[in-house]
C-alpha cells in the first residue's frame, strides 16, 4: 500500500491499532535501560508512547502524515513527548549509531525493501544497541489468523535472517542473534479467542 492509502485508512477510524504497546516489544524490552529509541513504521504510536512513559527519548518514523497526527495527539494525551518524522521507509535510513533500541512491528514490504529496512535499523543501533522485530509469520495463512493473505510479504525465519545477515553486511557491524523463532499471540474476534503466528527476533549490535 502506499502512503495516500494508509492515509485514508487511519483516517476511517479513531484507531487502526490497538493503543496498547505490541506484547514481544514489551517482552524484549523491559530487561533494557532507557536511552534513545527508534520505532520504524511506527503508526499510530503505540509502541513508541508506552516506550516514553518508560523513560525513552522516542523518535518515531512513518510515512502516514494521518498516522503521524494521531500519534501526537495520543502522546499530548498521555502526557509524553515523541520525535515525529514522516519518511519513506523503502527508501530512507536513518542516522548511524544513533539508537539504542530500535524496533521494527508488522512491516510487510517486498523483500528487496525489507532489506533496505533492516540495513537501516541495523546501521542505526549504537555499539550495544538492540533491535527487537516482529511480523507476521507465512505459516500464519493456514495456522494462525490475521495479517496479509500474500505469502511473498509474510515474514520467515530464514528470509529474516538474511535480512539480518544483509544488514549487518551493509552497516559494517557485528550482530548476535539472541533470539529468532516463531512466537504465538492471541487474538480475540467475534468468534472468539485465536492464535496469531509471528516472526520475532531480537539482535544486538555488538
Amino acid at each position: 500500500m502506499h502512503a495516500a492509502e494508509w492515509d485514508a485508512r487511519y483516517a476511517e477510524r479513531e484507531l487502526v491499532w490497538s493503543a496498547e504497546p505490541n506484547l514481544f516489544i514489551v517482552e524484549q524490552t523491559e530487561d533494557l535501560n532507557p536511552g534513545s529509541a527508534l520505532d520504524l513504521a511506527c503508526g499510530e504510536g503505540r509502541n513508541a508512547i508506552w516506550l516514553a512513559t518508560r523513560g525513552w527519548r522516542v523518535t518515531g518514523v512513518d510515512f502516514s502524515a494521518v498516522a503521524l497526527d494521531k500519534a501526537r495527539v495520543l502522546a499530548e494525551h498521555v502526557g509524553v513527548d515523541l520525535t515525529l518524522q514522516r519518511e519513506d521507509l523503502s527508501a530512507w535510513s536513518p542516522p548511524s549509531a544513533s539508537a539504542d533500541l530500535v524496533v521494527i512491528t508488522y512491516v510487510h514490504l517486498p523483500s528487496e525493501s525489507m532489506a533496505h529496512l533492516f540495513a537501516g535499523a541495523i546501521g542505526a543501533l549504537a555499539p550495544g544497541g538492540v533491535l527487537v522485530a516482529v511480523g507476521h509469520d507465512r505459516d500464519n495463512l493456514t495456522r494462525g489468523v490475521g495479517g496479509p493473505q500474500d505469502p511473498h510479504i509474510l515474514w520467515t525465519l530464514t528470509a529474516a535472517q538474511e535480512w539480518i545477515r544483509h544488514g549487518a553486511e551493509a552497516a559494517a557491524v557485528e550482530v548476535t542473534l539472541p533470539r529468532a523463532e516463531q512466537v504465538v499471540r492471541q487474538v480475540s474476534d467475534p468468534d472468539g479467542t485465536r492464535t496469531a503466528i509471528d516472526t520475532l527476533l531480537r539482535v544486538v549490535r555488538r
